[in-house]
């Protein structure tokens, strides 16, 4: 019975193991993909920052606001 034990408790390791590394994998994608996110967010708010910057140059040159 002692080996049966054995065999049962290893089997669920093996499984326990083959979960964890696929999380892991999983994981590691998630990470990517946020990353991904993130780069294309800060590239976004860079060229935001530009149009505002336009628009106000055009706003002054327009005498739409003060300078």
């Amino acid at each position: 019975m002692t080996s049966e034990v054995e065999n049962l408790v290893s089997e669920h390791l093996r499984a326990l193991r083959r979960d964890v590394s696929e999380a892991r994998l999983d994981l590691k994608d998630v990470k990517s993909r946020l990353t991904a996110i993130e780069m294309q967010v800060a590239t976004m708010n860079g060229r935001m920052d530009r149009f505002d910057e336009r628009m106000a140059r055009v706003e002054v040159r327009l005498e739409l606001t003060d300078a």
